[in-house]
């Protein structure tokens, strides 16, 4: 089974990406806000930044077991800008989403974001916290921006091959 994870700050077109992916590739869609929810591994809630406080440790184990549990499967993409965290041995590909600055402002105000949020965001996007952090866990780094449209034939030939 092929894993793939598509991480990337928050607005960068991860979702969009992940599921146009997972239908071309056929894979199962793993969106994992849901997961987290659904397996309880949200410790506690932070009101100033208004999320989830998720320890990665427990989430990387719920996910490996996942992986694991469906080893039967052709495929699964991991939808979350906290995937990357993942263990390489357990990861193909890392799909990184990136986004014109100017165009992520807008994103995020348009999921009415908070001007802190937004600028956490926009400053991780500037310098590449999602891709250097992929980069530490060694992973096979496929870089997507999603400013624009972007060519999936290429990118899900890339991932499939």
């Amino acid at each position: 089974m092929k894993v793939i994870c598509v991480s990337g700050v928050p607005g960068t077109g991860k979702t969009t990406l992940s599921r146009k992916l997972a239908a071309k590739l056929d894979y199962f869609y793993l969106d994992v806000n849901r997961f987290i929810s659904e397996h309880k591994i949200s410790s506690g809630y932070d009101k100033k930044r208004k999320t989830e406080i998720i320890d990665i440790v427990k989430l990387n184990k719920a996910l490996i077991k996942e992986i694991k549990n469906n080893k039967k499967m052709k495929g699964i993409i991991i939808d979350s800008h906290l995937s990357h965290y993942l263990p390489r041995k357990y990861v193909n590909f890392c799909v990184i989403t990136k986004c014109a600055i100017k165009e992520l402002n807008k994103r995020l105000k348009k999921k009415c974001f908070g001007k802190n949020k937004i600028k956490e965001n926009l400053q991780a996007e500037i310098f590449d916290v999602c891709y250097n952090e992929a980069i530490g866990k060694k992973h096979k780094i496929i870089v997507a921006d999603t400013t624009k449209d972007f060519n999936m034939f290429d990118l899900s030939k890339k991932l499939s091959g």
